[in-house]
């Protein structure tokens, strides 16, 4: 209602934080002379034989480290969505400030080590996860590293020649979609030079890419098969990573072209190719298409017939039909996906096995990240069932079978019990995959040297996808020891949280649900008591038009089927009557419900109460004749709404 009301305790919150609390103890005048950030400054500062350590770029690079690891510590890695993306932005600030100094190669990883040495005491987790924070760090920067150098020259060849002062949308813009440039770093930078981003430009840009890619998207589902291309790609990938060929064809928007140039996005088609083309659930390879200095960036490698599709950007310079390149695949990648795809093989056997022959792949998908396993089964897979699967194929890893691929007949390959995956179509002499003889399957993907290499094996969800056919999804190697790593880490606040540890937090947990369930039930029997003696009450204070109660009145906050309860106990309890009642919950949320008893439903509505009310409330409501609800939010004017009911009535009766 306007008034002030005083806390009890009256206190002034200084914004005294951890470095400004030191700042005074050691005395100094700003956060980033205290001794925490001083151990950061002086090891990059010495990475880079850098002297000068008031250098602004030093500052950034020391508070970047700290957030970055501690968003890492709380299981958040980098992504293009949600907190994920502003780790992204965090770590691509620092590279690019880290470029300034002149690091050319990956620097910022190793500012994890000073770190843990200043607050690895204090945040133990730091040293537990050192080795996932450094893999993390260092894999975000080498990839941001191949596309940076080139960015920046970009973006200072055009603040040089620009002879007004703002970045237009489509610079930016090509900044952001090609460089991996958020807008946010382009405003930084640009803001140092006295610039200023064209953000509605750039905004008009972005949409059109939006409509490319679904465009683009289209393309790579359904029109890839019906290209003109008569020309056969040779795959040489089972063997090589890297490989001479020749362009044979172009496309860009879809249309055979001569050549592709700086900046334009499309497709190659060479002679022969190292990269793999989706298929058999396993995404396409990236990598680079490299002439000289030029250099095509292979997003996704599709096929269409019998010819390889090398889609992606041109980052720099001039490529044309009949050039000799350098196609070289992304081999981390290239090694991850294997993992995951040689995992898949295991999984189904184990899968097989646990649950019975009846399961059958349906689908599969693997990249560099997971692995998605589609099969047939009836119900949903318990987590007993699941722990099993699981422990079978890490057996199998520990076994570190050889990975066996042959070449046979299609008709010898069956008989030696190979299994033809779901959708699949072989040729009549199909790769026999062999780990042991644990699992034989027909498969053209790419796949480990030995079980061995796969690592550890960890299932994230099991959920069904349609009637009958339930989907897993895993992980191997580091992106496996990342999960579990974040696992234990959850538990661990767990065992915080309830004061307790792994040896008696099953029971301790127990003893909290038990005293749960007892809590609410008797708060259930207090509400029960309460609706009685709210209606009790009621009763004593209703009003009486001829024949006609009538009960308006705000009751305490109580959760919906106990007061529809009251409003039904209040209606039994009347020859004939009209009730509406309004609750306001903690937020100043009003809930309102109305009853009219059977015999006068023809002269009174319910949701028409409802309504009356909820319109001076700035809400809205409705409901059967007999029964009904509604809500609003201005609670400033629930007294006038309700007092409005009686003289509704009386004109209702006059009618």
């Amino acid at each position: 209602d306007g008034g002030l009301v005083e806390l009890p305790a009256k206190s002034v919150d200084t914004g005294m934080g951890l470095e400004r609390l030191a700042a005074v103890i050691q005395g100094v005048h700003s956060n980033y002379d205290i001794d925490l950030f001083q151990h950061l400054i002086k090891a990059t500062a010495t990475l880079a034989d850098y002297k000068d350590l008031s250098n602004p770029s030093l500052k950034v690079i020391a508070d970047h480290i700290r957030a970055s690891a501690f968003l890492i510590v709380d299981g958040i890695v980098p992504s293009n969505e949600s907190r994920g993306y502003v780790l992204r932005r965090i770590i691509r600030r620092a590279i690019l400030h880290g470029n300034k100094l002149g690091f050319e190669e990956p620097f910022f990883y190793k500012l994890l080590r000073p770190l843990v040495e200043v607050m690895g005491e204090a945040y133990p987790k730091l040293e537990a996860m050192h080795t996932i924070i450094e893999n993390v760090l260092f894999q975000e920067e080498e990839q941001f590293a191949k596309t940076l150098n080139h960015g920046l020259k970009i973006l200072e060849q055009y603040i040089e020649k620009s002879k007004g002062k703002i970045i237009l949308g489509d610079v930016a813009f090509k900044l952001s979609d090609t460089y991996g440039f958020p807008i946010d770093l382009t405003a930084v930078i640009a803001g140092e030079k006295g610039f200023t981003v064209d953000e509605a430009g750039f905004e008009r840009e972005r949409e059109k890419q939006r409509k490319k890619s679904k465009e683009a998207s289209k393309f790579k589902e359904t029109e890839t098969d019906s290209l003109d291309l008569d020309c056969i790609t040779e795959f040489t990938g089972y063997n090589s990573l890297k490989e001479k060929a020749a362009i044979v064809a172009l496309f860009h928007n879809n249309q055979s072209v001569q050549s592709l140039n700086n900046g334009q996005e499309g497709c190659v088609v060479l002679d022969r190719t190292p990269f793999y083309a989706e298929s058999g659930g396993q995404a396409g390879d990236v990598g680079e298409i490299l002439l000289s200095n030029d250099v095509f960036h292979v997003t996704d490698t599709k096929k269409s017939k019998q010819a390889f599709l090398h889609c992606g950007i041109l980052e720099s310079g001039t490529i044309k039909i009949n050039d000799t390149i350098t196609a070289q695949v992304d081999s981390e990648k290239r090694q991850a996906a294997a993992l995951n795809h040689s995992a898949t093989h295991l999984l189904h056997g184990a899968l097989r096995h646990v649950l019975g022959e009846h399961v059958e792949q349906k689908g599969s998908f693997v990249d560099a990240n997971r692995l998605r396993f589609d099969f047939s089964h009836f119900k949903a897979v318990s987590a007993r069932e699941l722990f099993q699967a699981e422990k079978i194929v890490n057996e199998q890893i520990r076994e570190n079978h050889p990975i066996d691929i042959q070449i046979m007949p299609l008709e010898e390959a069956k008989a030696k019990g190979a299994i033809a995956l779901f959708g699949e179509k072989y040729g009549e002499n199909p790769r026999v995959i062999a780990m042991g003889d644990f699992s034989t399957e027909l498969c053209g993907g790419t796949h480990a040297k030995r079980t061995g290499d796969i690592g550890l094996f960890k299932i994230i969800s099991e959920t069904g996808t349609a009637a009958g056919i339930r989907r897993i999804e895993a992980a191997t190697g580091f992106c496996a020891l990342n999960f579990t790593c974040r696992q234990q880490d959850t538990l661990q606040e767990i065992y915080d949280l309830l004061k307790t540890d792994k040896h008696t937090c099953v029971e301790k947990l127990k003893q909290l649900i038990r005293h749960q369930h007892y809590l609410e039930q008797q708060i259930n029997k207090t509400k029960v008591l309460m609706v009685k003696n709210i209606r009790d009450d009621l009763l004593k204070k209703a009003k009486t038009i001829d024949d006609l109660t009538i009960i308006t009145a705000q009751v305490a906050d109580l959760d919906t089927k106990k007061t529809h309860d009251l409003v039904d106990q209040l209606k039994n309890k009347l020859h004939k009557g009209v009730i509406i009642l309004a609750a306001i919950d903690a937020h100043k949320k009003i809930s309102l419900f109305a009853g009219v008893t059977k015999n006068c439903t023809d002269t009174f509505h319910a949701g028409e109460l409802v309504q009356i009310v909820a319109k001076e409330i700035d809400g809205k409501g409705g409901g059967r004749p007999d029964r009904a609800q509604g809500g609003g939010t201005n609670f400033k004017k629930l007294s006038h709404a309700l007092s409005l009911i009686e003289p509704w009535i009386r004109e209702k009766q006059k009618n």
